[in-house]
């Protein structure tokens, strides 16, 4: 197959992961390979022990990730700039597009080694603009960190947050199975924080927030529920004394934007929901979420497919990074509220946006909260606002700062304005 005036063939895919350094680490220890099959044509790459060998995998040997398109789709997947949904083979194979055959847990271990090889048969030389410079040697970033202890639930909980800026106050929650630093780019612009107190905090059993002292909670599940959830922002808004705050939050915390919207219109003035809606499909889950044999790399790479491929690699990366460090049960627990929990398909309506003022942001290449999940609150909600971010994905705040600020700062004036 031909794209860009590119021969895609097998010759051209053991050359360019041969010389790939994130390839060869992504691909440590894998015995077997991969088989792109494309229409009747076959791309393939053999392995032993995480090095490229010669030959090609069969179909039915252990080892080996086999996945079938028809050739309009591998177009789409290997396009300099991929569409949206085809930036990752998340969405094509949820969508029956594509197939995928290996064994056990296989395609979950070396995902992220898979993904890479389709990057690598993409157009070279093809790079989005380079983030901004923002940084001295010496500097101080602008927020402050501190611990507080909560009370929830009747546990004491010792929560960590920052904070920079001045005015209105702001509450900001990361996402499922993430930390405050994602909104670290938000607290160095002064366009916000001349006008707004920003309190990014991380929930329990994420980022710098331990787990609370007393329970065993080693020796049960980590589930996220929705209580738990919305007592975290309730309960710090009243410790540190805000009035009527702002609650900002994406993925998890944009679906928490709406069930505060609906439950404490009296806590907050407004909710800004990144990435909401009124209830996420069911199929989110995946079993290498959380599995002994998967490492977290696994759900870093899916982090990755649901951004924008125009967003800066470095600031994609280190949002990746986030998800491979952090607590491996949380993800998946977090999904508990993300997936189950959250539904306000019926009750949507009963949202009162003359107490809290709503507004629904929605990045165009997010898989899981989408645009269409994003409208559709956004119409089941009488007098929430909704606001379509192209170019970017799941993540705008930490993939693509810039893109956002031109999405929020109206968003941002509008609150200010508000009697």
């Amino acid at each position: 197959m031909e794209i860009s005036g590119v021969q895609i063939d097998s010759a051209l895919l053991k050359k360019r992961c041969t010389q790939d350094g994130e390839f060869g680490l992504a691909a440590r220890f894998w015995s077997g390979g991969l088989r792109f099959e494309i229409d009747e044509t076959v791309v393939c790459l053999r392995l032993e022990r995480g090095r490229i060998a010669d030959g090609e995998p069969a179909p039915d040997d252990a080892g080996v990730v086999t996945l079938s398109a028809k050739s309009s789709v591998w177009r789409m997947l290997l396009s300099a700039k991929p569409p949206r949904f085809y930036n990752d083979i998340i969405m094509p194979i949820g969508l029956g597009e594509m197939t995928v055959r290996s064994r056990g847990m296989t395609y979950s271990q070396y995902y992220p080694a898979t993904m890479r090889a389709i990057e690598l048969l993409r157009p070279q030389g093809w790079e989005v603009a380079a983030p901004r410079a923002i940084a001295q040697a010496g500097r101080h970033d602008t927020p402050v960190g501190r611990y507080i202890h909560l009370d929830l639930g009747g546990q004491d909980y010792r929560v960590y947050y920052e904070e920079a800026g001045a005015g209105i106050p702001m509450l900001l929650q990361h996402t499922a199975g993430g930390h405050g630093a994602q909104y670290r780019h938000l607290f160095e612009r002064p366009e916000v924080t001349d006008h707004f107190r920003l309190i990014a905090y991380d929930l329990p059993f994420h980022g710098k927030s331990l787990p609370p002292v007393g329970p065993k909670w080693w020796a049960q599940e980590y589930r996220l529920t929705a209580p738990f959830l919305r007592s975290v922002p309730v309960a710090l808004a009243a410790a540190l004394g805000l009035e009527r705050p702002v609650f900002l939050g994406c993925s998890v915390g944009g679906l928490l934007a709406l069930d505060l919207a609906l439950r404490h219109p009296d806590v907050f003035r407004a909710v800004i929901s990144l990435e909401g809606a009124l209830k996420i499909p069911d199929d989110v889950r995946l079993p290498g979420f959380w599995h002994p044999q998967v490492s977290s790399e696994f759900k870093a790479r899916m982090m990755n497919g649901a951004m924008s491929p125009t967003s800066p690699e470095a600031y994609r990366r280190e949002t990746m990074q986030g998800y491979a460090a952090g607590w491996p049960p949380a993800f998946t627990g977090d999904l508990h509220y993300y997936v189950e929990d959250h539904d306000l398909s019926q009750e949507a309506g009963k949202i009162d946006t003359s107490r809290v003022a709503v507004h629904i942001l929605s990045g165009e290449y997010d898989n899981t909260g989408t645009m269409e999940l994003g409208q559709a609150a956004q119409a089941a909600i009488p007098g929430a606002t909704w606001t379509r971010m192209n170019d970017v994905g799941h993540f705008p705040m930490s993939e693509n700062p810039e893109v956002f600020l031109r999405y929020i700062l109206p968003v941002l004036e509008v609150i200010r304005r508000q009697p």
